[in-house]
């Protein structure tokens, strides 16, 4: 069984729709439809609800047909629960062995390194920059005309024009290159010594420049940070007790790589001659030294179970570049994503597509789309991959009072929630999202100049 609910509400009381739905999915065994139906109006035709907004549709798996529906092509904004729509379309297009490769080799006496999308690379471990200055060691290497970065892959539009402007530089919201590191952040730590206050950058480098603002307080820690007119140059203010860090997200990220790697290479004793370049890798003479992998299904479980923005915009952008032949880009995504749709008999008028990861308020969904779409999922070999990205209560939640596969919105956009569930002890799925229709409203496509931002951080 399906459940997909959009609404307005407190989260408290969305939270507590939540639960009654997965509920009433867990127990659909022994409970009759009348009873279910009865169950859902109460919901919706409380006095509370005068001013919310729903589009349900439950469908049973197992049979396909449609349970119980309320304005089910009734397209509103999903938020995160857009990582569902663009982690299986992907999943769908490209399958559970595809991998994405990131390649550093030598040519003409280059250091070339060719990005492939891989939102993963310098995560947890993942040091690509540690390995390639191993490999150079290796061969012997101590001098090198100069670094070649290659994001072509994807597209140069970094960050996307319907992206909340003031949280440009949170982490949720970094940028999306065809070679990203890191996350495309960089941690930023205060602490207390001799009565100043230092900063830090983790990964330490050059490339962020920071201008420090903060102050000693014997109060509670909250620092933050503006951008400066300066590209990756920063502001760090606010009360530090004794310590305090925070996330922001960089400018650039190919040349955030390229920065890293020739700071490791000069450090190991190896020298570059002509510093870094942006191009194309197109030369015969290309020599692989080294190169990373990381596994489709590693960035799914990141995108869904995490809810990693980072992930979901370079599926979406890779999704664009291995179906049109073109550099991946949003537009080539929202075409992909779409084309699927409407291969499930789903209508034009039942969805836009923006972005990959729901951060953008352009997008709209109905609930008959995505019920298609986890029916689609149900029904093909991909389901156990696709499931089992999503948490899983009792294990990732610590939660052992009930079995589910659950996808939650995190707390970047107040007025949205989105929850999605599948309760593993019988073939019931539901999902759910809270819209607050009259900030939505206002919001309009746009592109404005680059302002400032703050971020911050207690302690």
């Amino acid at each position: 069984m399906l459940i997909y609910l959009l609404e307005k509400l407190p989260m408290k009381k969305f939270r507590k729709i939540l639960i009654t739905a997965i509920v009433i999915c867990g127990i659909w065994q022994n409970v009759c439809l009348a009873s279910l139906q009865q169950k859902i109006q109460q919901i919706i035709s409380r006095k509370d609800q005068k001013n919310v907004e729903y589009t349900i549709t439950i469908i049973d798996p197992r049979t396909g047909k449609t349970i119980y529906c309320h304005n089910p092509a009734k397209p509103l904004t999903p938020a995160s629960n857009m990582k569902i729509v663009t982690s299986f379309t992907t999943l769908k297009r490209l399958g559970t062995n595809y991998k994405f490769v990131t390649v550093a080799g030598i040519t003409q006496n280059k250091l070339a390194v060719i990005g492939s999308g891989d939102p993963l690379l310098g995560f947890q471990g993942k040091d690509f920059v540690r390995q390639i200055t191993q490999a150079l060691k290796l061969k012997g290497i101590t001098q090198l005309d100069g670094i070649i970065i290659d994001s072509s892959i994807f597209d140069s539009e970094r960050v996307n024009a319907n992206w909340p402007r003031a949280q440009i530089n949170r982490a949720y919201s970094c940028e999306v290159n065809g070679l990203n590191y890191n996350g495309n952040c960089i941690k930023i730590s205060a602490s207390v010594n001799g009565g100043l206050v230092r900063l830090e950058k983790e990964p330490h480098t050059e490339f962020l420049k920071l201008l420090n603002n903060v102050k000693v307080t014997t109060g509670q820690s909250a620092i933050g940070s503006n951008r400066t007119l300066q590209e990756n140059e920063i502001v760090v203010f606010g009360k530090c007790k004794k310590a305090a860090s925070f996330e922001v997200a960089i400018e650039r990220p190919n040349i955030f790589f390229g920065t890293l790697l020739y700071e490791s290479l000069n450090r190991a004793g190896i020298t570059i001659a002509n510093g870094i370049t942006e191009e194309t890798v197109v030369s015969p003479d290309f020599t692989v030294i080294t190169e990373y992998e990381t596994p489709i299904i590693e960035v799914l479980h990141h995108c869904n179970k995490d809810s990693l923005n980072i992930a979901a915009e370079c599926m979406l952008k890779l999704l664009a570049a291995r179906t049109s032949g073109r550099a991946g880009s949003w537009q080539g995504g929202r075409e992909a994503v779409g084309d699927f749709l409407q291969s499930l008999g789903i209508e034009k008028t039942e969805f836009y597509i923006d972005d990959g990861s729901g951060l953008s308020s352009v997008n709209k969904i109905s609930s008959n789309a995505i019920s298609r779409i986890l029916l689609d999922a149900y029904k093909s070999e991909l389901w156990p991959s696709f499931k089992e990205s999503f948490a899983i209560g009792g294990v990732d939640a610590k939660n052992n009072s009930i079995k589910i596969n659950i996808k939650t919105e995190s707390s970047q956009r107040p007025d949205i929630s989105t929850a999605f569930a599948q309760c593993r002890e019988s073939a019931s799925l539901a999902a759910a999202i809270k819209n607050i229709s009259s900030r939505l409203s206002q919001i309009k496509p746009t592109i404005q100049q680059k302002p400032r931002f703050q971020i911050s951080s207690k302690r």
